[in-house]
């Protein structure tokens, strides 16, 4: 058993967006999932972007943003929705919303994301 406390958790950084990496390789010897928590400031976004190798679904925990996919596809995502990323799928998110938007995401096989961030808080 793993048991995970808050300050086991990272918080990573861009501008108008935090990940924390809730469950990650750096704090579990998970070798099936990443879990993240992302929340997503009104204006922010995460570019569209790829992961050759690993799937993600995403559960909209709170607000309304609009996914950002292939061929510059829009597609609205809000609180209560979940969308699945097949490995190599294009995907990223746009909240275009006066109010903070969050999402879990769940990412197997598991994922470092530190290098898609600026800053570690």
């Amino acid at each position: 058993m793993e048991y995970i406390k808050r300050e086991m958790m990272k918080v990573l950084s861009n501008p108008g967006c935090e990940s924390t990496q809730l469950l990650w390789p750096g704090n579990s010897s998970s070798e099936r999932v990443t879990i993240t928590e992302v929340r997503v400031a009104p204006g922010g976004s995460q570019p569209r972007h790829q992961h050759k190798t690993s799937e993600q679904i995403w559960y909209a925990v709170k607000g309304k943003g609009k996914l950002l996919i292939v061929n510059d596809g829009i597609v609205e995502f809000v609180a209560g929705d979940v969308v699945r990323f097949s490995d190599g799928d294009t995907h990223g998110l746009l909240n275009d919303s006066p109010d903070e938007f969050i999402y879990i995401s769940v990412t197997s096989p598991p994922l470092n994301f530190k290098k898609a961030y600026q800053s570690e808080l």
